[in-house]
């Protein structure tokens, strides 16, 4: 690649600061997020340190208002719908390669880098979005939502490398405080749990109802649906010889249903405008593989067009398929599409 302006999304760890490292030879300027996170000011200060010994200017860019009215809002809205979001996979979409990404380009980036672990591949006026070479740490699954536009102008440093390799390359530039030191799954969460928060930050009230068996038996009480999700087991309350399960959360009951490992078990789903990385529809002829989630390995599925949205049938029954999640189907290493999960 010959030398061009490349504008670093920076968080202050190791991922974008190896970035740094590899891209010396281009004119790289880095960039830091204001999203309002707990800690902003320390991130900041880290960030300035780590930009310092890099030898790259700085710049923070405030996306307070966009970042609470198009992440924040859709987390509690999600949740008053008795929904388990996903805030990182709309940040990345929105937010991140969005908002961030064209303000990087307006300030004159050629080429925008972020320590993902993913990998694009450049066909022609075409790019294919591929998992990161090290299978503990791909990130493609988050990145299932940006266009062409975006890839195009993207570059992953990251893509073919080890989290191992990541933290030799620093240390080896003199970056030894690093170890150990991971950022959390959700920036904007302070320590606890998701529920709290929203009740903390008056994004949600909580509403007392029933925990009912799938035959409708009361069998304890609930302090607020979004305190829960599909697939939990503990904080039910329920003592029985065998565990219980959330299997569904009844909105408009304002129930949490309850049952058994088996009744976790769904053949199907149905995502919601789904959403292909070509541009167009896949082969509807072949088999994918499908991620129900970000920590799933996927399964093999095929896939039907309906109205509005994709029906998704898998080989073998999928555990605690959880509506406002995203499924993200690969062919290979490829990501294909990716869509929200819509409620049964």
């Amino acid at each position: 690649m010959k030398k061009q302006n490349i504008a670093l999304a920076m968080s202050g760890g190791v991922d974008s600061t190896a970035c740094g490292l590899l891209l010396k030879k281009h004119n790289v300027s880095g960039y830091f997020m204001n999203i309002n996170q707990p800690d902003y000011q320390s991130q900041l200060e880290r960030v300035r340190e780590i930009a310092g010994q890099l030898k790259i200017p700085l710049t923070a860019i405030d996306l307070r208002q966009p970042f609470e009215k198009m992440v924040l809002n859709y987390f509690s809205a999600g949740y008053q719908q008795a929904l388990t979001p996903n805030p990182c996979f709309i940040c990345n979409q929105k937010i991140k390669f969005g908002l961030f990404f064209r303000a990087m380009q307006a300030a004159g980036a050629d080429r925008i880098a972020t320590g993902h672990y993913a990998r694009i591949d450049r066909l022609g006026s075409r790019c294919r979005l591929l998992k990161g070479a090290d299978p503990r740490k791909d990130q493609s699954y988050f990145l299932a939502g940006l266009g062409q536009g975006q890839l195009a102008k993207t570059i992953f440093p990251l893509g073919e490398m080890t989290k191992p390799e990541v933290y030799e390359l620093v240390m080896a530039a003199g970056f030894t405080d690093f170890q150990g030191r991971e950022s959390q799954d959700v920036c904007f969460l302070e320590a606890g749990k998701v529920g709290d928060f929203l009740e903390r930050q008056g994004l949600i009230t909580a509403r007392p109802g029933q925990i009912v068996s799938i035959g409708n038996e009361v069998l304890a009480e609930h302090q607020g649906l979004h305190h829960y999700t599909i697939g939990q087991r503990k904080g039910l309350g329920i003592s029985d010889a065998t565990p219980y399960y959330v299997v569904a959360l009844d909105a408009a009951s304002n129930q949490v249903v309850v049952g058994k490992e088996p009744e976790l078990f769904q053949a199907s789903l149905t995502i919601n405008r789904p959403h292909w990385l070509a541009g167009q529809e896949p082969d509807l002829s072949k088999r994918y593989q499908v991620r129900i989630r970000h920590n799933h390995r996927g399964a093999e599925a095929e896939l039907r067009l309906i109205e509005g949205g994709c029906l998704i049938t898998f080989a073998e029954p999928q555990r605690a398929v959880t509506p406002g999640q995203f499924s993200v189907i690969y062919a290979g290493d490829e990501v294909i599409g990716s869509g929200e999960i819509r409620r049964p």
